[in-house]
């Protein structure tokens, strides 16, 4: 009986984890570090150091064009857009809010910040009125949003103060999420806590989490969240990348309370984590510096579907395609259930 039993567990298990790649092709090679992707038009977007941005073309990867944005070579780890434009913000300052008009690829500035703390973590538009970017806090602290509306850049009036050491990771342009209700931002080091605003008062609440958090290396690199409810919180330490330990966490109250998932059970540090579409938060890819991971369980459990190194940030195409990007490329993957 009890091999019957053990034998029917790994049956279950094999089947649990059919998904697999099917297969996985580099649509660009080029000197540059790519931490964030936006999909317009049947085609990939991204911006990234060296001032570059650019798309290829999903259905003819021969049709690509990239343009530098400055003569500056300034580093572009944010992509967001509009109906009419994309946006991106350097890191570092002063930081510099470039539009890119979607019909010509035109750019223009339209606002800077010279704060010598400025350092954007991740942009994000929740509708095509209204955006949000988020930034490293300043010398006093104070949590720094700064909302986009009306065609004008502003920050956020707010009473919350982070605590000394508490930042956010310029990692994959995803330390921010937003459903129908809520804006969520997460933050790490020190400290690794998730900042939620609701989006109909501007209220503002933070939340405590169990996440792996202490050193400036550790914590929350990355969210998404299903409808107002559900989120996947995934990180780690850059320095340990194969600890393993409070490195990935879900919600299921708006990110009101955590509980930690697959510690000491998963592939390692991660920089991006996105929900797969259709799923109902069920399925989710995530990607760190040396693997690829997949959950089918709503990120209870973890099966590591490959070992290519040096991809930062992922999004789902469709319910089938993945496209990723990190190091020197950008990727398209296939899978099958």
């Amino acid at each position: 009986m009890k091999a019957i039993f053990s034998i029917l567990l790994l049956s279950i298990a094999i089947n649990f984890f059919a998904q697999q790649v099917r297969s996985s092709k580099i649509i660009l090679n080029d000197k540059i570090s790519i931490r964030s992707l936006e999909i317009y038009d049947d085609k990939v977007w991204y911006s990234g150091t060296d001032s570059k941005f650019g798309f290829i073309d999903l259905k003819n990867p021969d049709n690509q064009k990239q343009i530098r944005l400055s003569e500056e070579k300034l580093q572009f780890r944010t992509l967001a857009q509009d109906k009419t434009s994309f946006y991106t913000i350097n890191i570092e300052s002063p930081a510099y809010f470039f539009k890119i008009h979607k019909k010509d690829l035109r750019f223009e500035v339209i606002h800077t910040d010279t704060v010598k703390t400025a350092f954007y973590d991740a942009l994000h538009f929740v509708n095509n009125n209204k955006a949000y970017a988020f930034s490293d806090a300043d010398l006093g602290h104070q949590l720094k949003l700064t909302v986009y509306s009306k065609g004008k850049w502003s920050l956020l009036n707010n009473h919350i103060k982070l605590n000394e050491g508490e930042a956010a990771f310029a990692a994959s342009n995803t330390n921010i999420a937003s459903s129908g209700k809520y804006v969520w931002v997460a933050t790490g080091g020190k400290a690794s806590r998730i900042v939620r605003l609701n989006l109909k008062d501007n209220t503002i609440q933070v939340f405590n989490t169990p996440f792996v958090q202490g050193e400036s290396s550790q914590g929350i690199y990355s969210v998404d969240f299903y409808k107002d409810y559900f989120g996947i919180a995934v990180g780690g330490d850059y320095t340990k990348q194969s600890d393993n330990i409070n490195n990935i966490a879900t919600t299921y109250n708006g990110g009101e309370s955590w509980e930690i998932q697959a510690s000491g059970k998963n592939a390692g540090y991660m920089t991006c984590v996105k929900i797969k579409p259709g799923s109902k938060g069920k399925e989710i890819m995530a990607v760190g510096d040396q693997h690829i991971s997949y959950s089918s369980d709503f990120g209870k459990t973890w099966k590591k579907i490959s070992d290519e190194k040096d991809f930062y940030v992922c999004e789902w195409i469709n319910e089938t395609t993945v496209v990723l990007a990190g190091k020197n490329k950008i990727a398209l993957m296939e899978l099958k259930f």
